[in-house]
């Protein structure tokens, strides 16, 4: 399979050319066909046999597989998928209250970044993925959940940091020759790489953006985001406030909230200060559990102050429901088997 070309990735006209097609209309029937979650070629009745033979000989359509299945009782599902090096990662599907589907996929396998909070930081990085590896966890999903609504870039991994992969899969997912998924339905999240901000602000894609805030108190956030050193947040502010300006965009500010640590009438104040000027919505986030970690969910009460601090002061705030939790599928979970380490 190694030798094979793989497709997912590739819009008609890249399908045309590493294929040699002819004639050019076959490289959108492929694309579409991918699209729609075809998994062989033989699928594709409207390509003739002999081509379908010639293409099974020099291509694949999926460089990734499924490896183990998940489901919450509350709906959510986990798929652990393995890539062609027998490295894994993990993708996630949430379905909210009104049942929006949501694709929450990985963009690397493992983070260099080491949130404190985050299982997924334990890890280390094992390697950027590809863009093909990036539809086939929305495809994957897409197979197993039906037609999904959003994509979210809130998996394994910092997306400023494969941005250009990122860049490539959106342009496949949203191509209209295929899944036609709106860029106003897929977000990036990222802990606060300044330069990637800027980049996304003037190269796009034009998606949502969310930033990982967890807390604006400098010397906290240090401690449990170590990317604050070069990301200091009077800075990560003016790049916030410039993608603002130069999208049109309102940006979410996420915070894992950590009973004791941020979760404070001063931790509030902090954050409202850091708000303030700026079209910004707050999605806050109780800490989902990890066994490995240091910290402690805050109570319901806890939350709720937090919450009435922020909405005093003017803030847009949704308290985000826990989901998935039990199957190791919530945020900051991702990465819990043991069979996935990049150490």
């Amino acid at each position: 399979m190694d030798e094979k070309i793989s497709l997912s990735g590739m819009t008609p006209q890249e399908i045309n050319e590493a294929l040699s097609l002819s004639p050019a209309f076959r490289g959108k029937q492929i694309f579409k066909w991918i699209s729609k979650g075809a998994e062989s070629f033989d699928e594709m009745t409207n390509i003739d046999k002999a081509t379908r033979l010639s293409l099974s000989e020099k291509a694949v359509i999926f460089s990734s597989s499924v490896s183990k299945v998940l489901e919450d009782p509350d709906g959510t599902v986990k798929l652990q998928v393995t890539l062609h090096d027998g490295r894994m990662i993990e993708t996630v599907l949430l379905t909210d209250r009104d049942g929006r589907k949501t694709a929450c996929v990985s963009c690397q396998a493992g983070c260099a970044m080491g949130c404190a909070f985050c299982q997924t930081g334990t890890l280390g990085l094992g390697r950027n993925l590809s863009a093909g590896e990036i539809v086939e966890q929305f495809l994957h999903l897409e197979k197993k959940s039906g037609v999904l609504d959003n994509i979210v870039f809130m998996g394994m991994g910092e997306p400023m940091q494969n941005l250009s992969a990122i860049r490539k899969a959106v342009a496949v997912l949203s191509d209209k020759e295929g899944r036609n998924l709106s860029t106003r339905r897929i977000t990036l999240s990222t802990c606060g790489l300044i330069k990637g901000i800027h980049e996304l602000a003037d190269e796009g894609p034009q998606v949502r953006l969310a930033v990982s805030l967890t807390t604006a108190d400098p010397e906290l956030r240090e401690k449990l985001m170590p990317v604050t050193k070069g990301n200091p947040l009077p800075e990560l502010k003016k790049a916030i406030q410039y993608y603002i300006e130069k999208t049109g965009k309102r940006v979410t500010l996420e915070a894992a909230l950590l009973s004791g640590q941020n979760t404070s009438r001063e931790s509030a104040r902090r954050l409202i200060d850091f708000a303030s000027g700026m079209d910004v919505y707050i999605n806050l986030i109780p800490w989902n559990p990890v066994a490995t970690l240091p910290f402690t969910t805050p109570s319901s009460s806890e939350c709720r102050s937090f919450v009435q601090e922020l909405e005093k002061a003017g803030l847009k705030v949704n308290l985000r429901m826990r989901r998935g939790e039990k199957i190791g599928g919530a945020c900051g979970q991702l990465g819990s088997s043991k069979a996935i380490s990049f150490e």
